[in-house]
């Protein structure tokens, strides 16, 4: 019983929860877990990190709008409170400037999560109850506090410039909204075999974050070793993204960007800020 909702142990939320218990232990006890909430951040990396939100959210929002309308995910649909993809461009923005999309690289690892997202908004759009969830109920519950932590040890404004994604304009209750937003979900037409599923997804969602983190320490190791740059199949080019070129066209990266990129490993810092924005989202649901 919570503030007026009743769950039941067969209610979809509870069954996620229980679901992906074991994966949130796994999470739960990493060195990057720890240094983050000690305040242990490079500034760098948490740019990047955004990067591969933005294309994260980008995914995401793109097929809750293709979807808003289907039975199973309607009642979730809620564009002003939620959607970040908008607040990840300004933070890029403020960290970037405004040729903040010349910086941005869609690493492998991070495409085949978009890809995922995609793939189940377009085949299965049930499942996409899963991705939405495992995000947005995160951001609003840990995620208010890894603000707070980047905040102090990035030495960021405190009118918010630069977090805006952590930032619910439209949203007064955190606590109100989460348990609005786990009532909703419970009260869908799903039979016990889709909820199975869904957790199924969830769990898939962690696995994807959790082999983002082993590429991202493998790259980061290989460079490290190299002490030069190891290029992936991307190449570090924004126009490979198939997403990314599809809903923005080809860029022309300026070459001195390139170049200082180049001298700070950049392969190696594109994977592991992707690390960073699948833990950060493990960190929430950690805390939530």
């Amino acid at each position: 019983w919570m503030d007026g909702f009743l769950f039941q142990p067969e209610d979809l939320s509870e069954m996620l929860a229980a679901g992906t218990k074991q994966i949130h232990e796994k999470a739960e006890n990493t060195q990057f877990v720890k240094d983050f909430l000690r305040g242990r951040i490079r500034k760098e990396l948490f740019k990047l990190g955004a990067v591969a939100l933005y294309y994260t959210y980008t995914a995401l929002e793109e097929e809750i709008e293709r979807n808003k309308d289907h039975p199973h995910f309607a009642p979730l649909y809620f564009p002003a409170e939620l959607h970040r993809h908008e607040a990840l461009a300004r933070d890029l923005e403020y960290f970037y400037g405004p040729e903040w999309k010349s910086h941005a690289s869609c690493s492998k690892a991070t495409q085949q999560y978009v890809d995922r997202i995609h793939q189940v908004g377009q085949e299965d759009p049930v499942l996409l109850v899963a991705h939405a969830y495992t995000r947005y109920m995160g951001d609003l519950s840990g995620g208010q506090v890894l603000k707070k932590v980047a905040q102090r040890a990035l030495k960021l404004p405190p009118t918010g410039e630069g977090l805006e994604f952590y930032q619910f304009d439209a949203i007064h209750s955190a606590k109100a909204f989460k348990q609005l937003y786990r009532s909703r979900m419970n009260e869908l037409e799903v039979d016990m075999e889709t909820k199975k599923r869904l957790v199924d997804e969830a769990v898939k969602a962690f696995l994807f974050n959790i082999e983002v983190r082993g590429q991202a320490e493998g790259a980061v190791e290989d460079v490290l070793d190299a002490g030069m740059p190891v290029h992936g199949a991307m190449g570090g080019d924004i126009s490979k993204c198939p997403y990314y070129n599809a809903k923005m066209g080809n860029l022309c990266p300026d070459l001195l960007c390139l170049a200082m990129a180049a001298l700070r490993h950049p392969t190696g810092q594109v994977l592991f800020a992707t690390w960073f924005a699948a833990l950060a989202g493990l960190v929430a649901w950690y805390l939530m």
